[in-house]
């Protein structure tokens, strides 16, 4: 789960089954009574029509915390002290670092590092597009040393500058006047 709706459609799900709940939170839920082998089979279904999946592997559900620790970093930085994302990861899950990338790494087949570059560039493509900050301050907000830092990782990904990037994004639409001629 990455999202308030998705925290929502569980709790549905577990409400129609008759299922009492003590937490639903990102990736995981604890619920107050024994589940049925029955009503077991009906979650993993509630959950497959909404585009959830109940997980029980150990090593799983970690990896989706560590995805859904970067998620939250990453799309909702303002929210966060400006740390970095190894201590941020280790302390919210309560491992050393180390073993979680590791993990990650062996499971994903990608770094955790790799992960949390590719929602920075989206997100800077997110912030771009909304054209209400300046590269300066979406290089602050991301957390980079530097303009250059931002804009040299930006280019390794996307084969852009974001200033490049930008003026596509401008050209994808025309004004009304140029429509046609």
């Amino acid at each position: 789960m990455v999202s308030n709706r998705c925290k929502m459609a569980v709790k549905v799900a577990l409400k129609e089954l008759g299922l009492h709940f003590i937490v639903v939170d990102l990736g995981e839920v604890e619920i107050m009574e024994s589940i049925s082998a029955d009503q077991r089979g009906r979650l993993v279904i509630a959950l497959r029509n909404s585009g959830l999946e109940l997980m029980d592997d150990k090593r799983a559900i970690l990896i989706e915390k560590i995805k859904n620790a970067i998620i939250e970093m990453v799309h909702h930085p303002d929210d966060k002290i400006k740390t970095n994302f190894s201590d941020f990861i280790s302390e919210k899950l309560n491992h050393d670092y180390t073993y979680l990338a590791n993990l990650f790494s062996e499971v994903q087949g990608t770094t955790i590092e790799q992960f949390i570059i590719s929602h920075k560039i989206e997100r800077i493509k997110e912030l771009i597009i909304y054209d209400e900050l300046n590269i300066s301050e979406i290089a602050w907000k991301m957390n980079y040393s530097s303009v250059a830092h931002l804009s040299n990782q930006f280019k390794k990904v996307t084969g852009l500058s974001p200033s490049h990037y930008k003026q596509l994004k401008d050209k994808r639409r025309s004004p009304i006047e140029e429509i046609g001629n």
